[in-house]
């Protein structure tokens, strides 16, 4: 049996590298992609029966790919990604198989002994498609708050985990974010950003700051009525009276 192939991914280096590892005799390449829309035309075109797809791509990315293609039109689909815990989770799930990169021999031998049941037809078609369908809704209902924020700089883009931030501050036009003992400036609006973080870990505490909850250590009262929050790194920022209710109702969760 030969197992016709096509390896999807926008990096040429990790290309070759699944093209090195793929050793066995029964996997013919028939193509290679180096983006989105490459593979879309070339599973259309050429039918393979198994598709390496890159999860992360500019502009088409991997999950587009297969919305594109059809679930019932793709073939049998080992994705290769970076994710992290939360969609390798979504992954399993799905019961579609996966690479992670970087992944070593055995691990992608294990993925195609297993894309070789699938496309045998050991595992019925209506199951894997319905799995690809579940590992799409899974991906898509991911929290839809941010989990990096970008930080452009002259030279390049920095990405910073909002778990990171220990609080964020207004400075005019541009907001500060306060990472350990780095401070990171961004063109946005407070009100804007405090949208796209998750309220369970951020929360308004000034109408110029907002703070990560699990930085605080403790809460100091003053004589009119506000209070005073303190850092776990000793930094004291101020907390109005406007928000100090919701801030007590997340810290008693």
């Amino acid at each position: 049996m030969s197992i016709r192939t096509i390896i999807v991914d926008d990096v040429e280096l990790a290309r070759e590298r699944i093209r090195i590892l793929l050793e066995d005799p029964e996997v013919e390449i028939v193509a290679e992609c180096a983006n989105g829309r490459e593979a879309v035309k070339a599973i259309n075109s050429l039918r393979p029966d198994l598709v390496f797809l890159d999860v992360q791509m500019p502009k088409v990315g991997g999950f587009e790919v297969v919305e594109a293609v059809g679930v019932e039109a793709m073939p049998a689909v080992i994705f290769v990604t970076a994710y992290d815990e939360y969609a390798l989770r979504a992954f399993e799930a799905g019961a579609v198989d996966y690479l992670l990169k970087p992944f070593d021999q055995e691990r992608l031998n294990r993925a195609v002994a297993r894309a070789k049941r699938v496309i045998g037809r050991q595992t019925p078609a209506a199951e894997v498609e319905e799995r690809l369908r579940r590992l799409l809704r899974e991906v898509r209902g991911e929290p839809k708050y941010l989990r990096r924020i970008p930080v452009k700089s002259a030279r390049d883009t920095t990405l910073i985990l909002t778990e990171h931030v220990d609080w964020i501050g207004s400075a005019g036009h541009y907001l500060e974010l306060h990472v350990g003992g780095e401070t990171h400036l961004i063109r946005e609006q407070l009100s804007r950003l405090e949208a796209k973080l998750d309220p369970e870990r951020f929360v308004r505490i000034h109408r110029s700051a907002i703070v990560n909850v699990d930085r605080i250590k403790s809460l100091r009262p003053l004589f009119n009525g506000d209070h005073v929050v303190v850092l776990k790194d000793g930094r004291e920022l101020n907390l109005s009276r406007t928000y100090h209710e919701k801030l007590m109702g997340l810290l008693s969760h």
